[in-house]
């Protein structure tokens, strides 16, 4: 028996989502639904046999569909998901889950009253190289954690419903959040708009998190080099993450400070200094990549079968929101830590 799928919003996003669906097993794309009937077009002919429409009434009419994927812009996200829920409809939205946090724990409400899977699409959960790293923090590999820095810029593609933050700082706080297992306590922030006076185009971000662990963010549109690095310090070994490295996507470094080897006399001297630092070999651990769309999508799916909460449900979407709000206080306090 298959389940009725539908996609609501096919621009940048919603064509992914639309092709996975449709491609896996025991899943029956019943709708493509967007405003534009150019994407339309590009749908029945990429497509053929999968029904459009203009209005998503007629996804929340039709009974055989179960379920409905929203990659409709995030001042939209709202409405759509509180409207599939009280169609009995499982949901899962693109990242982030709503623009205001207190309407989004709302919705976590609801679909917990409906007994519905409400699920984030924080892709980045289902990628192959940050579930490794995530294995390698939980067993104690890198010791205990110091600080991570994550960067994330390229020139454009420019939003102008959002800012920088919201655009790309959901995929790092989400990582981060994952990686360490909790919230961040505090945040300080500072951007800059250029572009549009009202909508910053770079954003450095200081997230503070329990036990002394410290994620610094650097995030732009406005930058000569794509970068999606990743650096987590530990006090046993340090390990870097390059999504856009195809073949060698994550690194650990045997480096690290011995502080039993630290002289408590000032260090005057190059050789003193060395002789502080462990500087050992590399490690490159063999990461099986595969389309993390692909496997979220199947996440969503296993978890409507089980009744399981999906890694990426609602609450932990409205755990990300909190933060990017409180980069937007902090920023708008020039720079001013702000407490979650």
């Amino acid at each position: 028996m298959s389940i009725g799928v539908a996609v609501i919003g096919v621009g940048h996003w919603g064509p992914n989502l639309a092709r996975n669906f449709h491609s896996e097993p025991g899943v029956e794309l019943r709708w493509v639904v967007d405003r534009d009937n150019g994407r339309l077009d590009h749908v029945r002919q990429s497509l053929p046999g999968v029904r459009t429409s203009t209005t998503v009434d007629d996804v929340w009419s039709d009974p055989e569909v179960e379920a409905v994927a929203i990659a409709t812009p995030t001042s939209t996200h709202g409405k759509l998901i509180e409207q599939a829920l009280r169609s009995g409809k499982h949901v899962l939205v693109e990242k982030p889950i709503v623009d205001d946090s207190i309407f989004g724990t709302s919705l976590v409400d609801l679909a917990a009253e409906a007994g519905l899977v409400l699920m984030v699409g924080h892709v980045f959960l289902f990628n192959e190289a940050i579930l490794m790293a995530k294995r390698f923090v939980d067993e104690g590999e890198l010791g205990d954690l110091f600080h991570i820095t994550m960067v994330r810029t390229n020139l454009g593609p420019i939003r102008y419903d959002v800012n920088v933050s919201w655009d790309l700082a959901a995929h790092d706080v989400s990582i981060a959040n994952f990686l360490l297992g909790s919230e961040p306590l505090s945040v300080s922030a500072v951007g800059g708009s250029w572009i549009n006076s009202d909508i910053a185009d770079a954003v450095f971000a200081t997230l503070r998190y329990p036990d002394n662990v410290l994620v610094n963010l650097h995030l732009s549109w406005l930058s000569p080099r794509k970068e999606r690095d990743i650096t987590i310090v530990g006090s046993e070994k340090m390990l870097t993450v390059d999504d856009l490295s195809l073949t060698e996507p994550i690194r650990i470094h045997d480096k690290g400070v011995s502080a039993e080897r630290i002289t408590p006399t000032w260090t005057d001297n190059y050789l003193s200094f060395r002789s502080s630092v462990r500087d050992g070999a590399i490690h490159i651990p063999k990461v099986n990549l595969s389309e993390p769309l692909k496997a979220e999508c199947q996440h969503f799916l296993e978890s409507i079968s089980s009744g399981e909460a999906p890694r990426s449900d609602g609450a932990f979407g409205v755990s990300v929101v909190r933060v990017l709000e409180a980069i937007d206080y902090s920023m708008a306090s020039s720079g001013t830590e702000h407490a979650i």
